[in-house]
Formats: C-alpha cells, sequence, structure tokens
C-alpha cells in the first residue's frame, strides 16, 4: 500500500518519491527560520499562541501588531532567549530548543531595548562583539561599519553618552559585525530622523539582495514596513491573524495604506 510519501509501507526511505526527496532538500535550503506551532505561556498570560510560519533566505518578513502582541517574545525565542512552552522553531536546519549554538553564530539582532555596554566607546563595543563571534580582519571590519553607519567621528565616545538615535545606530553596526544571515531586528530605526532611517531601510534591503540574508523585522512604522518588507504577519493577542504582502493587505482591507490595515486589525475585537 502507497504510504504518504509516496512509497511502498514497509520499505522505508528507500522507495520515498524521489521529488520528494528533492522537494525536501531545497525546502532546507531556502529556509532560514521555520516556525510550527509555536507557543509562550506564562503563569497569567499566553504571550504567543500556536503560530506557525517560515521565513526564506533573501526575504524581510514583518512582524506587525499592537504592544502585548506577542512580536518581541517571538523574536525572543527565535533567538533562543526565551524557550517555548510548546512548538518547534527550526534556525538555517537547527532546532533552536536543542541545538541553538550552532546557529547563533550564523545570527544576529538589533533592538533598542538591548542596552549597550555604557562604559565602552563605540570603537570598543564593536571590537568586543567582533571577538565574541570571531570576525576575521575585525579591525578593517569595525572602520567599514563606522564609516558605513556615519559614526565615525563617535569612535572613543562611550556608548553612554550618546543620544538615543546614535545608540541606534551602533546597535545596528554591531548587528552587521559577523555578516549575519540572518538578523531579528526589533524597531531597527527607532529614534532615527527621517533622513537616517531611509539610509537604513535602504541598508537592509540592499543587504538582503547583495548576500543573500533573510529579516525578521518587529515594527510599529509602517512607513517603514510597507517598502521594506516582503510579507507581512499581523499579530493580535499573540496569533496570526493575517499574513501577506503589504499591497495585498491593502487591498484586502480596501485601505490606501498599511497604517490603516494595522488600525483596522487592531480595533476590531478580539478573536
Amino acid at each position: 500500500m502507497p504510504n504518504e510519501l509516496g512509497g511502498l509501507t514497509g520499505y522505508g526511505h528507500a522507495c520515498v518519491a524521489p521529488w520528494l526527496v528533492r522537494a525536501a532538500r531545497l525546502s532546507s535550503i531556502m529556509l532560514a527560520i521555520e516556525v510550527q506551532n509555536l507557543t509562550k505561556k506564562y503563569p497569567h498570560t499566553l504571550a504567543v499562541d500556536d503560530i506557525s510560519f517560515t521565513l526564506r533566505k533573501g526575504q524581510v518578513l514583518g512582524l506587525l501588531g499592537g504592544n502585548g502582541a506577542g512580536k518581541t517574545t517571538t523574536i525572543s525565542m527565535a533567538l533562543g532567549l526565551l524557550t517555548p512552552t510548546a512548538g518547534q522553531i527550526m534556525v538555517l536546519g537547527h532546532d533552536m530548543a536543542r541545538d541553538r549554538f550552532a546557529a547563533l553564530a550564523r545570527m544576529n539582532v538589533s533592538s533598542p531595548y538591548i542596552a549597550l555596554p555604557a562604559r565602552l566607546s563605540v570603537i570598543e563595543t564593536l571590537r568586543v562583539y567582533g571577538l565574541l563571534y570571531n570576525v576575521p580582519r575585525l579591525a578593517r571590519r569595525i572602520e567599514d561599519l563606522l564609516e558605513q553607519f556615519n559614526l565615525s567621528a563617535l569612535r572613543n565616545r562611550p556608548t553612554g553618552a550618546l543620544s538615543a538615535g546614535q545608540k541606534t545606530r551602533v546597535a545596528l553596526a554591531k548587528s552587521f559585525i559577523n555578516k549575519p544571515e540572518i538578523l531579528l531586528l526589533d524597531e531597527p530605526t527607532a529614534s532615527l530622523d527621517p533622513d537616517t532611517g531611509d539610509f537604513v531601510r535602504t541598508t537592509l534591503k540592499q543587504y538582503c539582495a547583495d548576500e543573500g540574508a533573510a529579516i525578521l523585522l518587529a515594527s510599529h512604522n509602517m512607513a517603514e514596513v510597507e517598502p521594506l518588507c516582503d510579507d507581512v504577519l499581523m499579530m493580535k493577542a499573540g496569533r496570526i491573524v493575517d499574513r501577506g504582502a503589504p499591497e495585498e493587505l491593502i487591498a484586502r482591507y480596501g485601505r490606501d495604506d498599511l497604517e490603516q490595515v494595522f488600525l483596522d486589525i487592531a480595533r476590531s475585537p478580539a478573536i
């Protein structure tokens, strides 16, 4: 009798249909992150409620939702900082619950909610993170990032003495230090002026195109998400309530922009 993989019961993998084997291998190669039935419960809160999604290499995927929607919790679990209550996260083919260190060297994260070492200068901060990631030709890499993120004039200033926008730029430079294959970004342009914010969005998009990197992005800035993200997951109360490309969501809700879609979902009754 044919089994569900197209082979014959009792004959094992030798009879699995070749096209299914190729498809499985291709899926493994193309996927940066695969999330299945992910749940995170606290004693009095269900922060993430049975969500599933994939992030392809070269793709920018947005997580949108109001405060408490589960965005930051999802990113924290994808990074291995939080242990899921249930479900699985595979990152670059590694199960983050069992083998996260194999993936972490190929990832990086930026968030204004992660404090930089206040007493270290900008260049010292980048050097420390570069050493942690064992970055080759580190001095050259740091100089390139200082120039790229317009930080050269701040190189010797303690990060604790920087403005909020300057700290955001240092955090982004830090997230690029190891040329990651996956970037996890939580409000990456917070506190940046419009011109610098536009530069950062352009840099992120170009990095994905040039390196085939994947970005999982949580943001409240619809002007950022709409041009940057290939696809969007709309989250509410820990659940994914809608998904699609920004233009698809705008058309589906009959709105003029993604911010109006966001407001429709945020103000709709909880499911």
